[in-house]
């Protein structure tokens, strides 16, 4: 007896409680429903911001609409993040409303690792080696990569390098400036790598007038172990300014060249 009106009991609450989410929710889809959408709250998640809140209301005001006014239920959420995600330094986005009637919306920007510098002509490559334009509103300090890049683009444009070859070099780089990024060495004291004519990566520091000769991005542990070796053994007994360039590219060889 005392387990049937357990049971009973238990029921009874389970009951109570689904009816009172049932009133809750439609009570919610009933507020919704009157409510309007009465202003924008934009948060940036990175500690950098390519994209501002003044960006956000003009890629909407551009390409959604008006939605200040407009009933909370009839905000299309997915068309919002669909716009922003097509956006070149927005990674990913998340809309979403409140019952105050507040548009809230948060961005996850492409993080770039280098900067290409082809003439005039310049761009970001993130870390997954995506390309997305420089931005007006911000500048990184990432290495800057100039020169006789191997591939070019038309302004504005967004995604993977345009073939095979280009999406390989860009690896390459990657390869390579992650390669002093892991170092505080390296990541502190070049600031440039320019390719020369014949492919060959040119690695410009932030201090004395060499330039390090690298050639490809492989065997990088002991091309940067040739360049550590001049600085131990080469440039100490040398005059200042002395060398143009340092050649490491070759297995167990520092060619160095006067100015």
């Amino acid at each position: 007896m005392k387990a049937v009106l357990r049971h009973i009991l238990t029921a009874t609450a389970l009951v109570l409680f689904a009816t009172g989410m049932a009133v809750l929710v439609g009570l919610s889809r009933e507020e919704r429903r009157q409510l309007t959408c009465t202003g924008l709250q934009v948060r940036v998640t990175d500690p950098f911001v390519f994209v501002t809140e003044d960006d956000v209301k003009g890629y909407l005001n551009r390409y959604y609409g008006p939605y200040i006014g407009q009933r909370l239920d009839s905000v299309r959420l997915f068309s919002i993040e669909n716009i922003l995600n097509r956006q070149s330094a927005v990674l990913r986005s998340e809309a979403w409303t409140d019952l105050e009637g507040i548009l809230h919306v948060d961005i996850s920007q492409r993080e770039p690792v280098m900067r290409i510098q082809n003439g005039e002509r310049g761009f970001y490559i993130d870390g997954r080696g995506s390309i997305f334009p420089l931005q007006k509103s911000y500048t990184s300090l990432v290495p800057v990569v100039d020169g006789a890049v191997p591939f070019s683009i038309p302004d504005g444009y967004k995604g993977d390098a345009p073939d095979e070859l280009s999406r390989q070099w860009v690896s390459d780089m990657l390869s390579l400036v992650g390669y002093m990024k892991k170092s505080r060495v390296w990541d502190a004291n070049i600031s440039q790598i320019s390719v020369l004519d014949g492919g060959d990566l040119m690695l410009v520091p932030r201090e004395g007038r060499e330039r390090f000769i690298i050639g490809g991005c492989d065997c990088l542990d002991e091309k940067f172990e040739r360049i550590s070796d001049y600085y131990k053994f080469v440039k100490p007994s040398a005059e200042e300014g002395l060398y143009k360039t340092v050649n490491v590219k070759y297995h167990g060889q520092i060619i160095c060249r006067k100015q």
